[in-house]
């Protein structure tokens, strides 16, 4: 399966400076798969190491971090090839395992730099955050992986083609019927199956909706396997409580994550720790409040204020049980969470995207779905989940704050129209992967 951050990997590959990389990312987003991939495609051979479970390998990096040494002792688990500098990719998987090989990445990068490292993890994000953790401050670099995005999804249906047209089409034309009927099919199918790379394949192999809800299902139970496992003891009933949360908050008219409703009486202070735990795992993303929009943003987010999203639509459907069918036949009785589906969708787009983003309200009175700064730019989207374009609160924002560009992200074609000094796009929710050009074009 094609992945887009095997460009980013390339790229690392062949810098002059390169460090040792750490490939973070959420559980079973195909961390694994594509360093392994890489290796295969760009290097001669490949050294694999896991972690997990592992506390032989674990105990070769506890008597001291000399790189050679522990090179020479790699070598014996290694089957054939040995591993050479400029010639080998080293792969430390499940990293957050061993400490001593998250500090270890300091004198690879210090003492050993021709040799290729990736260190990757599934909850690598949570121990990084872990305060007894001496990190190689400054002496690695990051790549984050997600769930596929709608684009690799269309690509790994095989249409990618579609994608291959659409990008090289004017950003003004309308896009033709040809392909935005088959984008809309791809894009109800997205919101059923998600990104997941195990729940992608079992749908590119079955196109059975029973057998990827039987893959959610067990992904839904691994990462609360998870919870017990790696979380702290005394917060895990606290995890479980706003994981399970999340779809409910969610189909409020108001979305805004409220404490009191994970548990009653539930304050800040007593599961903020919690969600943060699902934040630092990349299985959830927080969304903050900007009330005075201005540049950066990030300096005017509300911290105590905010919406949680998950960090794959397909998952978030599922855990909701939304019945497959009534995303495909649009039941009148779905309208409220169809939003929901909708908005994720779109954040984990723009999370795909590099965009930043938080949202905007105005008391009770009017609210935008995401600002995102971009080059410079502060960008309001609002959100449609169907063809209806009209947004008061859109049109209250671009008056008060007159942001150079706007988006309306819904199901109708492609148009622009300028609303004083601020210049609206229509963008189809199965275009957001072009939102980039369209701002730098």
């Amino acid at each position: 399966m094609d992945r887009l951050v095997m460009n980013d990997l390339v790229k690392w590959k062949n810098k002059s400076n390169r460090k040792p990389l750490m490939l973070l990312g959420v559980r079973q987003c195909g961390k694994t798969y594509i360093a392994k991939q890489f290796g295969k495609e760009y290097f001669e051979n490949v050294a694999y190491f896991n972690f997990e479970g592992n506390k032989a390998l674990s105990s070769l990096f506890d008597y001291n971090l000399d790189v050679n040494r522990i090179i020479s002792e790699l070598n014996s688990f290694v089957a054939g090839e040995r591993i050479v500098p400029g010639k080998t990719l080293l792969i430390f998987d499940e990293i957050q395992s061993s400490p001593n090989a998250i500090t270890s990445l300091k004198y690879f990068c210090e003492d050993m730099p021709r040799l290729h490292i990736i260190a990757a993890g599934s909850l690598l994000g949570v121990s990084l955050n872990r305060e007894e953790l001496s990190f190689p401050v400054g002496k690695v670099e990051r790549i984050t992986m997600y769930p596929l995005s709608f684009k690799e999804f269309v690509i790994a249906n095989g249409d990618g083609d579609y994608i291959n047209a659409l990008d090289s089409m004017d950003n003004k034309r309308e896009i033709p019927e040809l392909y935005t009927e088959p984008l809309r099919k791809h894009l109800l199918n997205y919101y059923i199956i998600g990104g997941m790379p195990a729940a992608v394949v079992a749908w590119i192999n079955t196109h059975s909706y029973e057998e990827v809800e039987s893959i959610q299902s067990n992904i839904i139970e691994d990462y609360e396997n998870d919870f017990a496992k790696y979380a702290p003891i005394k917060e895990v009933p606290k995890i479980r409580q706003i994981w399970h949360s999340i779809p409910e908050q969610l189909a409020k008219d108001n979305n805004k994550f409220v404490f009191s409703h994970v548990k009653k009486g539930g304050r800040a202070r007593e599961l903020e720790d919690a969600l943060e735990w699902l934040i630092d795992a990349g299985l959830v993303y927080k969304l903050k409040l900007v009330e005075e929009p201005e540049l950066p943003l990030s300096y005017m987010a509300d911290d105590s204020s905010f919406k949680v999203f998950m960090s794959d639509v397909g998952l978030l459907r599922y855990r909701s049980n939304v019945y497959y069918k009534t995303i495909l036949e649009g039941d009148d009785r779905y309208i409220r969470f169809k939003g929901a589906i909708a908005e994720n969708y779109v954040l984990t787009e723009l999370v795909n995207n590099s965009m930043s983003s938080y949202y905007w309200r105005s008391g009770n009175q009017a609210e935008v779905d995401f600002i995102s700064e971009y080059n410079g730019y502060m960008i309001p989207i609002e959100v449609k989940s169907a063809e209806n374009t009209r947004a008061k609160s859109f049109a209250s924002f671009i008056a008060k704050y007159k942001p150079r560009f706007g988006f309306k992200v819904s199901l109708k074609n492609i148009g622009d129209n300028q609303v004083k000094d601020t210049l609206v796009y229509n963008l189809p929710l199965y275009m957001l992967w072009k939102i980039k050009k369209y701002i730098s074009n």
